[in-house]
């Protein structure tokens, strides 16, 4: 049984993915409950947040099953999101634009929402639980469908309005291919796994299943897929070279799908990073410790902030700084999406 502090509360956290959707009763020393659910992307914006709001109830009936009080909802999600609006702004992954999810939200569930963004969420989980414990200035990059950033400055998250981030759109072949963005030769055409899946099927003729295939190829000596490897890894170092001049992190962590087949990527991104930078700082190079639990871990902790916040009398908005809420998950592994679950 816990006891003391917040003992019988709990938060709800939501993370809502391109393809999936990720949801926990936490409190705040692990998880208590995971659900996950299908993204109806293909049914349209609307669909989704049935979902979302499905999930909510869902998780909210269990946690009064269970003698919790439920203190706030936690919800992040991708594109464009401005977390002081409590606003979806754009994302062409789910479709919707200048949605007002949170107070959508609220009403359908009566609970209150704070909304994020879901990789500044998985950059929080990674500072406070996981690979950048103890680490002031971190690049958290989640590489995926697309690649997107966390920045932590001082200590501090850096949101820009829902701006900063989008390393994915960092210009790296300017006679490159089309992004969907509108721009061409964006990080994301060349580095992210959708791109690395396509260019090894363009160069070969051969289909993979995904870039994960393409990274055992390179493991087994496959010219191929080492030159398209190579190509991808050049460009995410430069990306992160610009990143380093510019913000001078001290740590740098690589997470999402692409990030899960280790060394294969992290000895050649820190080679050619080393190469890239001359009088900067140095960042250390690691892979995310949180695995894909990392933005709905991160969910939690806004939520949890956001009841710091209220309590103190500052606002029901998440904190600002990335440790100042209490927070020790016991048991958290890399890649564990059960963890703590019962």
């Amino acid at each position: 049984m816990r006891e003391g502090r917040d003992a019988g509360e709990c938060v709800i956290a939501v993370d809502v993915g391109g393809t999936g959707i990720k949801g926990a009763l936490m409190d705040r020393e692990m998880l208590l409950a995971t659900v996950r659910r299908p993204t109806p992307r293909a049914a349209g914006p609307e669909a989704v947040v049935d979902v979302i709001t499905e999930t909510l109830r869902a998780l909210a009936q269990q946690a009064r099953d269970e003698g919790l009080k439920v203190r706030r909802v936690g919800v992040v999600v991708p594109g464009h999101v401005d977390e002081d609006l409590s606003n979806a702004v754009y994302s062409a992954n789910i479709g919707w634009r200048d949605l007002p999810l949170a107070n959508l939200l609220e009403r359908r569930t009566a609970l209150p929402v704070t909304l994020g963004h879901d990789v500044r969420a998985g950059g929080l989980a990674e500072c406070v639980l996981g690979a950048a414990r103890g680490a002031r200035d971190v690049l958290f990059v989640a590489i995926g469908t697309g690649i997107a950033a966390a920045v932590i400055s001082d200590g501090r998250p850096v949101r820009a309005g829902g701006h900063a981030g989008e390393l994915g759109h960092v210009v790296v072949d300017p006679d490159g291919a089309a992004c969907p963005c509108g721009g061409r030769g964006c990080l994301e055409t060349v580095a992210s796994a959708v791109a690395v899946k396509a260019a090894f099927a363009a160069r070969t003729g051969r289909s993979v299943q995904g870039a994960d295939e393409v990274a055992a190829l390179v493991a087994q000596g496959d010219a191929d897929a080492v030159a398209v490897w190579e190509h991808a890894v050049d460009a995410l170092a430069s990306a992160l070279a610009t990143a380093s001049s510019l913000l001078g992190p001290e740590l740098i962590v690589l997470g999402g799908g692409l990030a899960q087949v280790g060394d294969t990527l992290l000895k050649p991104v820190r080679d050619r990073l080393a190469r890239r930078l001359t009088f900067q700082r140095r960042p250390a190079v690691v892979r995310a410790a949180l695995g894909d639990m990392a933005g709905c871990l991160g969910a939690g902790l806004y939520a949890w902030q956001a009841v710091d916040c209220a309590t103190r009398g500052s606002g029901a908005g998440a904190a600002a700084g990335a440790g100042e809420t209490e927070f020790t998950m016991r048991g958290a592994t890399a890649g564990s999406a059960g963890v703590g679950s019962r």
